[in-house]
């Protein structure tokens, strides 16, 4: 006998608001004009952003750039606008069902299948969290000098400084958000400025080169793009935190959610965009230019930034880039380990427990290798996490296309046949790469 579902389009009823200790919180104006509403809107789309700067796209942009000049421009073009197409469905499922992605797959899927996917997502969480570590870790060394094994150790206060400004109000966290990524702005605004790049070469390589997919190390760098891009917890996390503001739970109120919420998001990843092609630009423009075209290790950039643009405070912006991205990538990828386990366990653990867990699981790899293989190893580190989050993306996607593409569960709100058809045209794009990555990595062409 089939089992009878408790609620339109799902196997079990969600009993349990997402991020229960700051949803709907945040107020937004109901009879205030269109920019008020924007601004009470804005903050979310910050928070998915730092996810598509955080210190695992400097090494895979690094490497891009240096290697390849400005050609793999057009791979983060491609994958910023496939990011902005999914986080708009990660915010209109959690707007519209009122579940983040996690609880919505445990109210759809079987147990089995819902702690699958928990697994496979907490290993994504892992990689994320490793990338911030060793970023993190790596800016300390460049700034203040400390070993790479004491930073290391350093990271994990980041959890006391998170739960601090969750406690003060959602708002501070978005608040500190934008600082930083103020911070890594002003910063690759000086480093664009002072390498001052070719235009015509970089209008060239936002055009698709054939020549990617031929050659299987430009392939290679560009599915870790994709997977430093398009991060599998941002879509949960957006699915979560947009719920954390006060709008009417009606269909108008639905409506003018993600009509905001949307505008918030595209503008934010824009923004995450020129902070992603600057990291390569500024690569190409002084590492491939000058011929250091092996150059894929975020130290070695730093100490050839200042002999090559004769600047001291090249390396020093580019240093304090790097500690902001680390510190901000911290933030979200710890809320999204809380929305993750609480979201498919339908268990809730003390925030600090939670991270602790969280940040263990990430220190215990960087440590190990930090002191058998020390500042190479960490680097080698960042990468293969990146592919370990490209390769974990098909299974955040593939929920999150079939939920908002299906009537029983959105209802009128139900992606529209371009939206479907452009959806599925992106899952199946990645699901391809993602196999042509494995064939090529175990066959060890690369």
């Amino acid at each position: 006998m089939k089992k009878k579902k408790s609620s339109i389009g799902w196997r079990n009823e969600n009993k349990r608001p997402s991020l229960s200790e700051v949803f709907s919180s945040v107020s937004v104006p109901q009879q205030k004009g269109i920019w008020k509403k924007l601004f009470a809107f804005t903050g979310p789309g910050l928070l998915i952003a730092v996810g598509y700067m955080d210190p695992g796209n400097w090494a895979t942009d690094i490497a891009g750039g240096a290697k390849f000049g400005y050609m793999l421009l057009s791979v983060i073009f491609i994958s910023n606008f496939f990011a902005i197409i999914l986080q708009h469905l990660a915010l209109k499922l959690g707007i519209v069902c009122e579940r983040d992605l996690a609880q919505a797959c445990r109210d759809h899927y079987s147990p089995f299948i819902s702690f699958i996917l928990w697994i496979l997502c907490e290993i994504a969480i892992a990689a994320c969290d490793l990338a911030e570590i060793i970023g993190t870790v790596l800016a300390l060394k460049l700034l203040l000098g400390i070993p790479i094994t004491w930073g290391v150790l350093i990271t994990a206060i980041d959890v006391l400084i998170i739960l601090f400004f969750q406690y003060k109000g959602f708002r501070y966290i978005e608040s500190v958000v934008a600082v930083l990524i103020f911070t890594i702005l002003v910063c690759f605004s000086f480093e664009i400025i002072s390498s001052k790049p070719e235009i015509f070469p970089i209008l060239k390589g936002i055009i698709p080169d054939p020549e990617i997919m031929k050659n299987s190390h430009s392939f290679y760098i560009s599915i870790g793009i994709l997977g430093a891009t398009v991060m599998p917890h941002n879509l949960y996390l957006h699915s979560s935190i947009i719920q954390t503001r006060n709008y009417p739970r009606t269909i108008e109120g639905k409506k003018m959610a993600i009509k905001y919420a949307t505008i918030d998001s595209t503008l934010s990843l824009s923004l995450a965009f020129f902070i992603n092609a600057a990291i390569l630009i500024i690569s190409a423009a002084t590492f491939h230019k000058a011929g250091h075209t092996e150059v894929a290790d975020i130290m070695d950039a730093h100490k050839l930034l200042t002999p090559i643009l004769g600047s001291s405070l090249a390396g020093v912006f580019f240093a304090l880039a790097l500690l902001a991205s680390g510190q901000n990538s911290t933030l979200t990828g710890t809320l999204a380990g809380q929305i993750v386990m609480e979201g498919f366990l339908n268990i809730k653990l003390k925030p600090w427990i939670r991270r602790l867990i969280t940040r263990l699981l990430a220190i215990v790899p960087a440590m190990i290798v930090s002191i058998v293989y020390g500042e190479k190893g960490t680097t080698e580190l960042l990468i293969i996490s990146q592919i370990i989050l490209s390769i974990q993306l098909s299974f955040a996607i593939i929920p999150l296309v079939n939920f908002t593409g299906d009537y029983e569960k959105m209802g009128s709100f139900v992606n529209g046949i371009i939206l479907k058809i452009s959806s599925w045209f992106i899952t199946i794009i990645i699901v391809l790469l993602n196999l042509f990555l494995l064939y090529d990595t175990f066959l060890g062409r690369r």
